[in-house]
């Protein structure tokens, strides 16, 4: 008897909603049913407040991930950039608060979550602010040249980049759960040793995989991505249970 697909829970970077991975539900990797987790702020959540601290947002998701989830017993984690700090978080909420195992952590474009950014984006007036992501990202979406969309968008992004520049952890315990770091060749903004600083969050295995592209990657080459995924998600699954 074949098992069911595993959800992948997949949280998106500052100023992004759900509809990132929207492509990402239509690629067949057998095993494996994409579930993307929509903020509030964006998207059809955009008349709603959007969270400023990543402790609060993992806490308030933690039930709506559950619902998603739909009763399933095993799940992995996604999460690219800030996405990657919430992930960590509600993989670790899963394990400690509730009956679901984590199969995988899969964290993207992220250095290790004890480190802190050394510049800041944070408090800048609104084109300052914009280029300084933009410095970070090595991206600039074109919604923000529209005055209308920025004026609507900006509060949002603002939020977001606060929740992941004033994030710190509140343990450095190492979860029980399987890390896999994945990194652009061409990042600038996180570096290779940044990026393994995950191998300290966790002591059930971890891996680092260098992909093509830059810091946003999982836009530029989806595909790699979702065979990195695919393939450490299928061995998973061979396991004994």
């Amino acid at each position: 008897m074949s098992r069911p697909p595993m959800p992948l829970l997949c949280l998106p970077y500052a100023g992004a909603g759900a509809s990132v991975f929207w492509p990402w539900t239509k690629s067949a990797v057998p095993g494996l049913s994409v579930v993307p987790v929509q903020l509030p702020g964006r998207e059809e959540r955009l008349a709603e407040e959007p969270y400023r601290d990543a402790h609060q947002a993992t806490d308030a998701l933690l039930p709506e991930v559950l619902a998603l989830i739909g009763g399933s017993s095993r799940v992995a984690l996604f999460g690219h950039s800030l996405g990657a700090v919430l992930a960590y978080e509600l993989t670790r909420r899963l394990v400690e608060r509730t009956g679901v195992a984590v199969a995988h952590l899969f964290v993207s474009g992220s250095p290790g979550p004890w480190r802190s950014r050394v510049g800041r984006a944070s408090g800048l007036g609104d084109d300052e602010f914009l280029a300084q992501v933009e410095t970070f990202a090595g991206y600039r979406h074109p919604v923000f040249d529209d005055p209308d969309m920025r004026e609507l968008l900006l509060p949002t992004l603002r939020a977001d980049v606060t929740a992941h520049e004033d994030y710190r952890p509140t343990t450095d315990a190492p979860l029980d759960v399987p890390i896999t770091a994945v990194r652009g060749v061409d990042d600038r903004l996180v570096s290779t040793a940044q990026a393994a600083q995950w191998r300290a969050a966790t002591g059930a295995g971890f891996s680092l995989i260098e992909v093509a592209g830059g810091h946003m990657h999982l836009v530029e080459h989806p595909e790699a991505l979702l065979d990195i995924i695919g393939t450490v998600l299928r061995a998973v699954a061979a396991e004994p249970r």
